[in-house]
């Protein structure tokens, strides 16, 4: 019995100091997840402001064309998937990785029909290790990424649509919601044919030309959006694991309250088969 409640007074200390770690990353989640938000938020009316551009000179009516306007024919789709570098964030990876397997599986017969850009370790690791072959990747991305981090790999991917090597370009990220919710999409981001003024409609007047200014700022565009994404899927990443430190300190609150009424128990127990012997060995006297 003694053996016994050793070991479970074992457990409990483990599980106290479980419940002390997750605690603390709960707590380093959330302030990670209150600065993602603002850089995402941050970043919006500059992706506005481009889109409104855009979208203006797009739906003109002139004579304007670029090839990332233009729909074509599929014959070799593009998927950039952004994933994190570390675990630890409940179903985060998971499900965006399942979103895209089964992309893959419903859109493609063979390998041949598309191509990946993958961004974080986790997917990377996931598509090595079933021979997926990968275009690009990009790993190490920090807490506060700054477009300069995935600046090559967006510009491989944008560049790759405009000379022909892919006719359609998604984005398979978390959609941030809240820190509780984030939903896997894949976003079809080129071509950008279905592009809308949103809100007042502004004219512009262009120097040298429209079609000029659309040529450097439709790659612009598309790079910013990826940005919007990444900036998008740090939150949902800490929101993520702010959720799954948050559940696994309860879980360990649990187990902690159950193991001390066993230990209890036990204890109890204990003391009484020692009375009992005593009480016993007394009227054995007697």
């Amino acid at each position: 019995m003694a053996k016994g409640m050793r070991e479970i007074k074992r457990q409990i200390k483990s599980t106290q100091n479980t419940k002390q770690i997750t605690k603390a990353m709960e707590m380093v989640a959330a302030a990670k997840l209150r600065r993602a938000q603002e850089a995402a938020v941050a970043a919006r009316p500059y992706t506005d402001k481009i889109r409104e551009v855009v979208a203006s000179i797009a739906n003109s009516g002139g004579s304007v064309t670029h090839p990332m306007l233009q729909t074509r024919e599929v014959k070799r789709t593009a998927y950039l998937v952004i994933t994190s570098d570390r675990g630890l964030a409940g179903g985060y990876n998971v499900n965006v990785l399942r979103k895209i397997s089964s992309t893959l599986k419903e859109k493609h017969r063979s390998a041949s029909e598309y191509a990946l850009f993958v961004i974080g370790r986790k997917g990377r690791d996931y598509f090595k290790r079933r021979d997926i072959a990968i275009a690009e990747e990009t790993t190490g991305l920090s807490d506060s990424p700054k477009f300069s981090d995935i600046k090559s790999i967006a510009n491989s991917a944008v560049k790759g649509f405009e000379s022909g090597a892919y006719d359609e370009l998604y984005i398979v990220y978390n959609q941030f919601h809240n820190a509780i919710t984030q939903i896997p999409v894949a976003k079809r981001l080129l071509p950008l044919d279905q592009i809308e003024v949103t809100g007042a409609k502004a004219n512009y007047e262009y120097e040298p030309s429209a079609e000029e200014v659309l040529n450097v700022l439709l790659p612009k565009y598309a790079e910013t959006v990826i940005y919007s994404a990444i900036l998008e899927s740090k939150a949902s990443e800490f929101g993520a694991k702010m959720t799954a430190m948050g559940s696994a300190t309860k879980n360990a609150s649990k187990m902690i309250a159950g193991l001390t009424l066993t230990y209890n128990r036990a204890r109890q127990a204990a003391i009484t088969q020692e009375i009992a012997e005593i009480v016993g060995g007394a009227n054995a006297q007697q």
